[in-house]
């Protein structure tokens, strides 16, 4: 096995970072705006808005050939630990969740509030702080919005993937099962990404993390599931992808990944929360990552 490999990186998914071109930052979105450009929603940004980058993408190579940053569209309100992001092209309007507030509002690309927001039932008003609003895309062809909170809601055991229509009204529910946690020492878990595909489909990241006290040995074991919203109200899910990194003396792999965006039939790339590079040890990592449809 080579050295590559140990550390749960591929040669044709290696992790990229990008630090002489991108602020240190907590990434926790992504998605493509067209004409090469990608916003970027970062959960810790001094103010309420989205970061835009010029993304050139090798699909074939599988690797991001060059990133030009183009700044902070910032709305100048308060953040509001922004997670979720996704483009509905027809209004040219970027969608952004909050964990804080468990909203989903829309922005303009300059990065002002439009005022208007997804219409969430009351219920999702009782998602804590740290299990809150978390996935969110939207689904071209079929006029759809998907949100999910990181967490099942007290008292439930299984998440609410929601669907909201172009009227940004809620249409209908599903339930999807997290993964049960690897053992107890895994006390970061949850889904922190959704990605509607062209043909309907919808893949969920989920992530399960370790960092021991020390934080020598953190590990971050991330899944990319299919799931097919249809008349059933439970989803049944596909395992297509998983990604484990670590933390120890020879490696600084560790990427605990919390955007997920697609680029190309086979192919999605994730975006990893550093942070901020804490303490000099952690990295923004992009990845590019192969998946296979079924």
């Amino acid at each position: 096995m080579s050295i590559l490999s140990w550390f749960g990186v591929s040669a044709l998914a290696q992790q990229q970072r990008f630090h002489k071109q991108m602020p240190a930052g907590n990434y926790s979105g992504i998605c493509p705006l067209g004409d090469h450009l990608y916003a970027i929603a970062d959960d810790k940004a001094e103010t309420d808005g989205f970061h835009v980058v010029r993304l050139d993408i090798d699909s074939v190579g599988q690797r991001i050939v060059a990133l030009d940053y183009q700044g902070y569209r910032s709305s100048g309100l308060p953040n509001r630990d922004m997670e979720g992001i996704c483009y509905r092209p027809a209004s040219q309007t970027l969608f952004i969740s909050g964990e804080q507030d468990n909203e989903v509002y829309e922005y303009n690309l300059d990065g002002q509030r439009t005022g208007r927001r997804l219409l969430m039932p009351d219920s999702i008003r009782l998602a804590t702080s740290n299990c809150g609003l978390e996935g969110l895309t939207y689904d071209v062809g079929r006029h759809l919005f998907y949100a999910t909170t990181e967490c099942p809601l007290p008292g439930e055991t299984m998440l609410r993937i929601m669907a909201f229509g172009d009227d940004l009204a809620l249409k209908r529910q599903y339930l999807y099962q997290p993964d049960e946690p690897i053992s107890r020492k895994y006390t970061i878990r949850g889904v922190s990404a959704l990605c509607a595909l062209d043909d309907g489909r919808l893949l969920v990241l989920e992530r399960q993390v370790r960092i021991p006290r020390m934080k020598i040995g953190a590990t971050a074991i991330n899944r990319i599931y299919m799931v097919v919203p249809a008349d059933e109200e439970s989803l049944q899910k596909t395992l297509l992808s998983e990604i484990k990194t670590r933390f120890n003396l020879t490696s600084r792999q560790f990427a605990n990944y919390e955007g997920l965006c697609q680029v190309a039939p086979a192919l999605v790339l994730l975006i990893a929360d550093s942070q901020s590079r804490y303490k000099g040890l952690l990295r923004d990592w992009f990845r590019l990552q192969p998946i296979r449809l079924k």
